[in-house]
């Protein structure tokens, strides 16, 4: 160690590193860090004993990355439910000496790092989810104190991806300003690429497709008063959107137009496949995906990643944005789902920055834009709601009046047209009845949900009446997002509760704690509970579940259970939707967008550890899908079972979503038990109160001077010591994942063994 020593480059004797080196090593893991002065970053005791490794990604304090970050404090009851898995997608990856996610280690960092240049930990790994995570003393070393490396194994499959190795090669390139540029102008392209094949209905008169569809609607609009959009010629794809979607066709109609007249023409120009014309519209999907969604998933991986590389936010942007599923149905298929999602996506952001109203607003036009938004709806009113519980009774009740003013007036002047004084009362009727269709039948085409699947065995519209399976698809949905919806409501409570009884006690202004990180997994619920058991879905429905699923994805490590599953629902969903891909002419599309998406993202079912369920099950559900293409490929069907074919696929995909959303709803309970435990008992406890005060004096003797970092690691650790883990999105409390010290993180989690 002498020699070592000896070998350092030596300052200045009067400058305040040399006084640092001067001092002794010590091998206790209390005293690698001291606090710092305000505003200061954290500092070292000891020295570094080598020089900085290039493979060790050092962030400066002044990182263009640094953000406003959630932080996810896991507690250690909840460690022991899913230990394999990376920890929940709001927090920041597995600490490592180096991210396995970003960056390799060389063989000279990965023997010493343990001992030498603990300052080498990228600042994003020192998140307190991820110290608890690892907060485990093998021994009274050093070396404890910094976790090890993770298997090369694992690091092997996780370096497979093209994304991650195109994002470290862009960074180390120096064009990381050029990262995003590059990732949406090849994201555009490939869009475009798809659009250049068949659509739906393209050359099937009399009724064409989705295509004529949109086109219809853009006609009618231009040509004809309000009143009259929900009534006019209903047999040939009569208005059945909300009024959002209305006034963007509108807009749409009235700019082709200009360009030429004869593309929405009224009477004339049904069926109309003209090469501008379809330019044009094709054009038009882009640019509102360019306007809507793409903005709300940069936001999302800025807000919700925040505690991450943005190396690994690229990777969780090119996760998102190269989809398939999406891709082939708004580009090939053409749809305009991407608006739908794009302003869900955004309310969810602006959910995670706290601005709840702007929220609300924001998932408005997501009802006002394709009614298939009311999958999310018990979803995000259960965590408005939820939140409103969080406040208390004064702060709640007023985000809860705010919340229904905002959300009242932003209803009233969609249906304005519909509305006095401009048309009578009963105008409003004929928009409601268009966007319900409640008079076309249990399902048309086969879906991969329960109704079509049980079809099979029962025949539910030959035995009961077409109001009865209204009632009891009613009941199933609700019953299907019943434990999520009470799961938020409930710790929403829990969480008001128990932040009542902590400023009681202490005297604390510390914010609620927000239950944030149950809304994903309610989400998935809520709206897989639509797609499985509502009245009248289409199998492009599936777009809404796979929109919180793919967003779990893109968090995640490419070994948890999370991706692995994630991934093969998306893969099964596009499958699912075949039959309709197969009739628009999108065969090529449809191998060459998935297998490109699997690829971009390093996903690989054979390389996962043979003799595990995740091993078998994801082969034999490919296996399935291949042979089903290859029988559809080779035989026809019998004339006497002419959609044996289509019936296959739903049988393979339905067991596949079922999965999914009992996943989601345990999931869900797992995480609010790792919020809020079972009750009340832990914060009533005479036990906690002493923690918790333990906590507190403690961070007041050991952080004087401390900065509104340590004001949020003393929040969050008062927060766990009352079985509370969700992460806080307050920003007046300077919540920031990266600011918060390792010894700051370390006392955190010392205070937190009593508790569990």
């Amino acid at each position: 160690m002498d020699e070592i020593y000896s070998m350092m480059p030596q300052a200045s004797s009067s400058s305040p590193r040399a006084a640092r080196l001067r001092k002794t090593p010590t091998t206790s893991r209390d005293t690698l860090h001291t606090f710092p002065e305000r505003g200061q970053p954290p500092r070292l005791k000891t020295p570094t004993l080598f020089p900085r490794s290039p493979s060790i990604g050092i962030r400066s304090n002044t990182s263009d990355t640094d953000h406003s970050e959630i932080i996810a404090p896991i507690p250690r009851k909840h460690m022991t439910i899913q230990r394999n898995e990376s920890q929940h997608w709001l927090g920041s990856p597995p600490l490592s000496p180096v991210s396995t996610v970003s960056r390799a280690l060389s063989p000279a960092s990965s023997t010493f790092l343990d001992t030498a240049n603990p300052r080498g930990l990228r600042r994003h790994t020192q998140s307190f989810s991820s110290l608890l995570e690892h907060d485990k003393p093998a021994s009274g070393s050093i070396a404890s104190s910094v976790p090890r490396a993770r298997p090369p194994a694992e690091n092997k499959n996780e370096e497979t991806s093209p994304a991650r190795r195109w994002a470290r090669w862009i960074h180390k390139q120096g064009l990381k300003q050029l990262a995003i540029p590059l990732i949406l102008l090849v994201s555009t392209l490939v869009r475009w690429c798809i659009g250049l094949g068949s659509y739906s209905g393209q050359g099937t008169p009399i009724m064409f497709g989705d295509y004529e569809a949109q086109r219809h609607w853009m006609e009618l609009t231009i040509h004809l008063p309000f009143r009259q959009w929900y009534t006019y010629d209903l047999p040939y794809w009569g208005l059945d959107y909300p009024p959002l979607t209305a006034y963007v066709s509108w807009l749409c109609g009235i700019v082709g137009s200009w360009i030429d007249p004869t593309w929405f023409a009224l009477y004339t120009s049904r069926g109309i496949e003209t090469p501008g014309s379809k330019v044009y519209m094709r054009a038009t999907v882009v640019f509102f995906d360019l306007l809507v969604y793409i903005p709300s998933v940069i936001l999302f991986t800025h807000t919700w990643q925040s505690n991450r590389s943005s190396r690994t936010q690229h990777v969780a942007l090119l996760t998102l944005l190269f989809q398939p599923a999406l891709l082939l149905i708004d580009f090939g298929h053409f749809q305009y789902n991407s608006v739908m999602l794009g302003f869900t996506l955004l309310a969810i952001d602006l959910f995670a920055k706290g601005q709840d109203v702007l929220g609300a607003i924001c998932f408005v036009l997501s009802l006002g834009f394709k009614q298939m938004a009311l999958y999310y709806a018990p979803a995000i009113g259960s965590y408005l709601l939820a939140k409103c519980l969080c406040l208390g009774f004064v702060e709640g009740s007023r985000l809860f009046i705010r919340l229904a003013i905002v959300t009242s007036i932003s209803f009233v002047i969609l249906f304005l047209p519909w509305l006095p004084p401009f048309a009578p009362i009963p105008s409003i009727l004929a928009p409601i009845s268009r966007i319900f269709p409640f008079a076309r039948g249990l399902f048309e085409d086969k879906v991969a949900n329960f109704w079509c699947a049980s079809n099979i065995v029962f025949k539910w519209r030959l035995w009961l009446s077409r109001d009865t399976l209204v009632k009891l698809s009613a009941v199933l949905t609700a019953l299907g997002f019943f434990p999520s919806v009470t799961g938020l409501l409930y710790h929403g409570y829990q969480v008001g509760a128990s932040e009542k009884l902590s400023k009681k006690e202490t005297s604390s202004n510390a914010p609620p704690v927000p239950i944030l990180p149950l809304l994903p997994y309610a989400l998935l619920a809520s709206s897989m509970s639509f797609f499985l058991f509502s009245f009248q879905v289409h199998e492009k429905t599936i777009l809404v579940p796979l929109l919180p699923l793919t967003l779990l994805v893109s968090g995640s490590s490419p070994s948890s259970f999370t991706f692995q599953l994630g991934v093969l629902v998306n893969n099964v969903a596009v499958f699912s939707m075949w039959p309709l891909l197969q009739r628009d002419g999108l065969a090529l599309q449809y191998f060459a967008v998935t297998l490109l998406w699997n690829r971009l993202i390093g996903y690989n079912p054979l390389k996962y550890k043979p003799g595990t369920l995740v091993h078998y099950i994801p082969l034999v559900i490919y296996a399935a899908c291949f042979t089903l293409h290859v029988l559809e490929t080779l035989i026809p069907p019998p004339a006497r079972l002419p959609d044996i074919y289509p019936v296959l696929n739903v049988l393979i995909s339905t067991p596949v979503f079922a999965f999914t959303w009992l996943w989601a709803i345990k999931r869900g309970i797992e995480v609010g038990w790792a919020i809020g435990g079972l009750g009340h008992a832990q914060a009533s406890s005479p036990s906690s109160s002493s923690a918790l005060a333990a906590s507190r004096s403690k961070q007041s003797v050991d952080g004087q001077g401390a900065n509104g970092s340590e004001r949020a690691v003393k929040s969050a650790v008062e927060a766990a010591g009352l079985g509370l883990g969700a992460p806080s999105v307050d920003r007046a409390a300077g919540l920031r994942t990266r600011s918060l010290g390792y010894a700051q993180a370390r006392r955190a989690s010392s205070a937190l063994r009593d508790p569990f």
